[in-house]
C-alpha cells in the first residue's frame, strides 16, 4: 500500500475517532441534562421522560403547577423525601414535571389537577400508580418502600404470628389455604396500598387453628390497644373483592377518635366514611378535655360509620371553626357533618355532653330524624346601601329571588386571594348598575352563610337569578381552577386546572 492510500485510511479513522467522540460527549451531555435536579428531585420534560423511565426501576413522578398552592405546600415534604431516600443509599427516586409547562405529558397520563403523583415501574408509562399515601416526607417514603419490596410477610409459625401481632399497633393477617391463589394476589395489592399498616398472611394449619380461622379465605385485622380483632370473609363464589377489603382495613385500622391536623387530615377525608362528628374543645382546659371520655365511649357503636374527630380550637382544629360558623370561645361543641352533602347537624345540650347524649344525637341523625342548619350571620343595617348589596343566609331567598329584579351574587370567601383579586371588578360592576331598579348585584360571605341547595364548588362562585316566575339559579361558567379555591374542609387536596 502506497503512502497516499495509509494516509487517506488515517484521515479516515481519525474523522471516525472524532465523530465517536462527538457523539459520546453529546451522549454525556444529554445524560447530565436528564438527571437534572432540583432539591434532590429530578426535573423531567418531554424530551427526558422516557430514558428517565427507562434508568430507574421504580421512579414517582409529582406533575405540578407553580401557581397551586397545594404544591407549593407538598414542594418541601417531597424534596425532604428525596434527601431521605439518598441518604440510605436507595435506588426509589423522585422526579418532577411541571404539568403547565409540559402539556403533552399531562394530556398523556389524564393530570387535569394539580399536584398528582404517579409511580412508574420497570420503564412502563402505559399503566402508573396512582400514589395513595401520606403526603409528607414520611408517609412517601414509607409508601415507596411498601411498593417495593413484599407488601406482606409470611407467617410458619404460630409463635411467629404472635410475635407479628405483638409488634405491631395495627395488623391485618391473610388466612388462605393456597397462597397460589387469585385472591392472594389481590390480598398483596390491598397490602401494597397501605404502608402504615403492618400486613401478613398465611397456609399453615397450626395458625389457622390458633386464632379459630375456619372459613378458607379470612383476613383478619388486630387492633392491640383494645385486644380486638375484626374478620372480613372472602366470598368462596364470587372470590376476594380488592375494593371492599381495602375500605375494611382503612374503616377498622382508624383510631376510635381522631385529631384533625394537618398530618392527619388525608386520613380523615381519604377514609370514605361521609359521615364525621366533631368534637371541638379547648385542650388547654382540664374540664373540656374530660369531655373527650364521653366521645370516645359513644364512638365503637358507629365505627366505620360515622367517623369521631377531635378538634383542638387552640391548636390546628382553628382551621375548621370557620366552616361550622364557630368561634374559639363556643367550645365545648359537637357538629356533625356529611361531606359528601355538606349537611350539617347541631347538638343542642341541655346539660353535660355525655356518651348516651352523643350516642343518641348520632342514631337521630343517622334515621333522619335532625335537620340541619343553616349558618347566618345578622343582616347588616347597611345591606343594601353600597352599589354591591351585602347578603346573609338569613336575608337572601328574600332578595334573591325577587321575581322583579335580575340578581347576580358572588360567593366569596374573605381570606381567598382569587375573591379579592375579583373584588375591584365587582365593585365596578356594582356601581355601573347602581341605579337600576331591575338589577342588583350582591356578594355573600360564603364561609359564615349557607343556602340550602345551592352548592360552592370553590371560591368565588358567581350563580345568576333572572327576573321573571319561578326564577332560578343558574351558575356562570366557571373560572379556570387556578382563579378559584377550595373551601375549607374539602377534602380536595389538588387544584384543576
Amino acid at each position: 500500500m502506497g503512502c497516499f492510500p495509509r494516509l487517506l485510511l488515517a484521515l479516515g479513522l481519525a474523522v471516525a475517532l472524532v465523530q465517536r467522540l462527538g457523539a459520546q460527549e453529546s451522549r454525556n451531555q444529554a445524560e447530565e441534562e436528564e438527571e437534572e435536579e432540583d432539591q434532590g428531585v429530578l426535573v423531567l420534560n418531554q424530551s427526558n421522560f422516557a430514558q428517565a423511565l427507562q434508568k430507574h426501576k421504580l421512579l414517582l413522578v409529582e406533575f405540578y403547577a407553580p401557581w397551586s398552592s397545594h404544591c407549593q405546600a407538598l414542594a418541601p415534604e417531597y424534596a425532604k423525601a428525596a434527601a431521605l431516600l439518598k441518604e440510605e443509599g436507595s435506588a426509589l427516586r423522585l422526579a418532577k414535571v411541571d404539568g403547565e409547562q409540559e402539556k403533552e405529558l399531562s394530556a398523556e397520563f389524564g393530570v387535569s389537577s394539580f399536584p398528582v403523583l404517579k409511580l412508574f415501574r420497570d420503564g412502563n408509562r402505559t399503566h402508573p400508580a396512582d400514589f395513595t399515601g401520606q403526603r409528607d416526607a414520611e408517609g412517601i417514603v414509607k409508601w415507596l418502600k411498601r411498593k417495593a419490596g413484599p407488601s406482606a410477610v409470611l407467617l410458619e409459625n404460630a409463635s411467629q404470628a404472635a410475635a407479628f401481632l405483638d409488634a405491631n399497633v395495627v395488623a391485618v393477617v391473610g388466612f388462605f389455604p393456597d397462597l397460589q391463589d387469585e385472591d392472594v394476589r389481590l390480598f398483596y395489592d390491598v397490602a401494597s396500598d397501605a404502608p402504615d399498616i403492618a400486613f401478613a398472611l398465611t397456609n399453615r394449619s397450626e395458625i389457622f387453628e390458633k386464632f379459630n380461622v375456619t372459613h378458607p379465605g379470612t383476613v383478619s385485622l388486630f387492633r392491640k390497644h383494645d385486644e380486638s380483632r375484626e374478620d372480613f370473609l372472602v366470598d368462596e363464589e364470587l372470590g376476594l373483592d380488592r375494593a371492599e377489603l381495602a375500605q375494611f382495613i382503612l374503616a377498622q385500622s382508624l383510631e376510635l377518635v381522631m385529631e384533625y391536623t394537618s398530618q392527619n387530615s388525608s386520613r380523615i377525608f381519604g377514609a370514605k366514611i361521609p359521615n364525621h362528628l366533631l368534637l371541638f374543645i379547648n385542650k388547654t382546659q382540664d374540664s373540656q378535655l374530660e369531655l373527650l371520655r364521653s366521645f370516645r365511649d359513644a364512638a365503637p357503636a358507629f365505627r366505620g360509620q360515622v367517623l369521631f374527630v377531635l378538634a383542638d380550637v387552640n391548636g390546628e382544629g382553628a382551621h375548621i371553626l370557620r366552616f361550622f360558623g364557630l368561634k374559639s370561645h363556643e367550645a365545648p361543641a359537637i357538629r356533625f357533618i356529611n361531606i359528601e352533602s355538606n349537611r350539617k347537624y347541631l347538638l343542642v345540650a341541655d346539660g353535660s355532653l355525655t356518651a348516651p347524649a352523643i350516642h343518641a344525637f348520632c342514631q337521630e341523625v343517622m334515621e333522619g330524624k335532625v335537620q340541619p342548619y343553616l349558618m347566618s350571620e345578622e343582616i347588616p343595617e347597611d345591606w343594601d346601601k353600597a352599589p354591591v348589596k351585602t347578603l346573609v343566609g338569613r336575608n337572601f331567598d328574600q332578595v334573591a329571588f325577587d321575581e322583579s329584579k335580575s340578581v347576580f351574587v358572588k360567593f366569596y370567601a374573605p381570606w381567598c386571594p382569587h375573591s379579592k383579586a375579583m373584588a375591584p371588578a365587582w365593585a365596578e360592576l356594582g356601581e355601573k348598575y347602581k341605579d337600576r331598579e331591575d338589577v342588583l348585584i350582591a356578594e355573600m360571605d360564603a364561609t359564615a352563610n349557607e343556602v340550602a341547595g345551592l352548592p360552592i364548588p370553590a371560591y368565588p362562585t358567581l350563580y345568576y337569578f333572572p327576573a321573571g316566575q319561578d326564577k332560578k339559579a343558574a351558575e356562570t361558567p366557571e373560572e379556570p381552577q387556578e382563579n378559584r379555591t377550595s373551601p375549607p374542609g374539602s377534602s380536595e387536596t389538588r387544584d384543576e386546572l
